[in-house]
């Protein structure tokens, strides 16, 4: 009996699953198309056909794992709810997709790093549509905070839009680093850790948000 052909889309994805798991095995240099190609189960002509090079197929690993990332990030933060519990929502599920998926962790973010264009191209543009849902947040809160607000510096002064944007680099370069230092050394559940994060950036950045600065 003949085998049922897997359809391209599908072999894609197995070609991609193997390539995540190797890399984060061998590390990029030293990982080998032969060797995804037997993860995988299929012949490096193929692999060769449907990715492309080495490099191609490692920025596809993290243009793939990026956007499971942001999409995991999306669905948790319902526009619904005030922005400081939508931020909570959307740490945890960051904490729980690296804790899910070590090996996309370690090639989005321990690997990545460390590579050319167009890797680091992926991993920038990445990090930069994390950083705006979060801006996105934080502009909300501006504006919500200058609402209670008397005076000329309205809410719509508030909403600098730099300011959120810096705020928001703070906020995803802490969540990074956290997230390492989890795997590392102390495993913990991830509703644990976005509480931790929060603690720390969220109940300083309220003041924040309505105009207190260090210094005066």
């Amino acid at each position: 009996m003949k085998a049922k052909r897997v359809p391209r889309a599908q072999r894609e994805q197995q070609m991609l699953d193997a390539a995540v798991k190797v890399f984060s095995r061998s590390g990029y240099h030293a990982a080998s198309m032969d060797e995804i190609a037997e993860e995988c189960d299929v012949s490096k002509p193929m692999l060769y056909l449907y990715l492309g090079s080495k490099e191609e197929l490692f920025a596809a690993c993290i243009r793939r794992e990026a956007d499971r990332l942001i999409a995991r990030f999306a669905e948790a933060a319902d526009p619904s709810l005030d922005p400081g519990e939508q931020l909570y929502r959307g740490l945890t599920a960051f904490f729980a997709f690296v804790a899910e998926h070590r090996d996309s962790w370690i090639v989005l973010y321990q690997q990545a790093r460390a590579q050319g264009e167009p890797v680091v191209a992926e991993v920038a543009a990445a990090r930069a549509e994390v950083s705006g849902a979060v801006t996105a947040l934080l502009r909300r809160a501006v504006r919500e905070a200058g609402d209670d607000l008397p005076g000329p510096r309205n809410a719509d002064a508030r909403a600098d839009r730099g300011e959120a944007a810096a705020m928001a680099a703070i906020i995803t370069g802490a969540a990074d680093a956290l997230a390492g230092w989890v795997l590392d050394t102390n495993p913990e559940p991830a509703e644990e850790s976005a509480r931790r994060l929060m603690s720390v950036i969220w109940i300083g950045l309220e003041p924040r948000l309505r105009g207190a600065r260090y210094g005066g």
